[in-house]
C-alpha cells in the first residue's frame, strides 16, 4: 500500500470505525471502481467514452433498434475490456465485507460482472450486465455466455435461436428504463441502511445519484471514496478524493482488525 497521509490514514480509520458500528453498510459503485482493472469510464474529462462518442447515435434505444450493427461494433472493444478484466482489490474489499457480516448489499452503476467475480453475492445492477441478453422480437432471454465468444472474436451479432432476432445485451441504454424489480430495492436498500458508502462514482447519472439522499433522509451516514468531488462531498462523514482500489482495503483491514 502506498505511503498515505496523516489525514487519509485518520479518514480510514473513522471509515472503519463507522462500519463496525453500523448495521446496515450499503455499497454503491460506479465507474471509478473498475477503472484500476482496465476498464475506462464514461465521463471523466479528455478520457471518457462520451468525450469521443455521442451516446444518442451509439448507446441509446433507439439507435439499436434502428442500427444494431452499429451499436455491436461501437461496444465490441468495450466488451473485449470488460470480459478480459479482473477485479482488483476494492472489489475483493468488499466482498470481504460481505463475507464478514459487515457489508449488507452492493448497488452498482456497472455492467462488467466484477463485483461478483470477486466474491460479492448481493449485488443489484441497476444498469443491467452483459450476463444475459434478450431477443428484441420475441422477448425470450438467454444466457450471455454462449454467444459472447463468437461476438468478441468475429464481430458475430447474436441472434434468437427461435424467431432469429437480434439478441440486445441486458444493458440500460439511453432512453431505457432501469429494471424495475433491481431499482425498487434499491430504493428499498438505500432507505434502510444505516451507513451508504459511495465508492467511485461522481453521482451524476439520474435517479441513481439521487439514492444516497434517501439514505441521508433516513438517518444514515455517508462514506464518498472518488477522485471527482460530488454534489454530496459537503454532506459526507468521510471523504476520500483518492484511489477507491486503495482506501477499500485500507479500510477492510482495520474492519479486521
Amino acid at each position: 500500500m502506498p505511503t498515505l497521509s496523516k489525514a487519509t490514514q485518520a479518514g480510514i480509520a473513522d471509515a472503519a470505525e463507522m462500519i463496525c458500528s453500523s448495521k446496515r453498510v450499503v455499497v454503491l459503485s460506479g465507474a471509478g471502481i473498475s477503472t484500476p482493472s482496465g476498464i475506462p469510464d464514461f465521463r471523466s474529462p479528455n478520457t471518457g467514452l462520451w468525450e469521443k462518442h455521442d451516446p444518442s447515435e451509439v448507446a441509446s434505444l433507439t439507435a439499436f433498434r434502428y442500427n444494431p450493427e452499429r451499436f455491436f461494433a461501437w461496444m465490441r472493444p468495450l466488451a473485449t475490456q470488460i470480459y478480459g478484466a479482473q477485479p482488483n482489490a476494492a472489489h475483493y474489499g468488499l466482498a470481504k465485507l460481505e463475507q464478514m457480516d459487515r457489508l449488507h448489499a452492493v448497488i452498482t452503476q456497472n455492467i462488467d460482472l466484477l463485483h461478483q467475480r470477486a466474491g460479492s453475492k448481493n449485488v443489484y445492477e441497476v444498469h443491467g450486465s452483459f450476463a444475459t441478453l434478450t431477443c428484441i422480437h420475441c422477448f425470450k432471454q438467454y444466457n450471455s455466455t454462449g454467444y459472447m465468444s463468437s461476438y468478441l472474436d468475429q464481430g458475430e451479432i447474436p441472434h434468437c435461436p427461435e424467431c432469429r432476432g437480434v439478441l440486445k445485451p441486458d444493458l440500460v441504454l439511453f432512453g431505457e428504463q432501469l429494471p424495475a424489480k433491481t431499482w425498487l430495492k434499491a430504493v428499498e436498500l438505500s432507505k434502510t441502511s444505516d451507513l451508504m458508502i459511495i465508492a467511485g462514482s461522481s453521482l451524476e447519472v439520474l435517479p441513481v445519484a439521487g439514492l444516497p439522499m434517501r439514505a441521508l433522509e433516513n438517518g444514515a451516514h455517508l462514506i464518498l471514496i472518488n477522485h471527482s468531488e460530488t454534489y454530496l462531498d459537503v454532506r459526507a462523514d468521510v471523504v476520500f478524493h483518492e484511489d477507491v482500489d486503495v482506501i477499500i482495503p485500507g479500510i477492510v483491514e482495520q474492519v479486521c482488525g
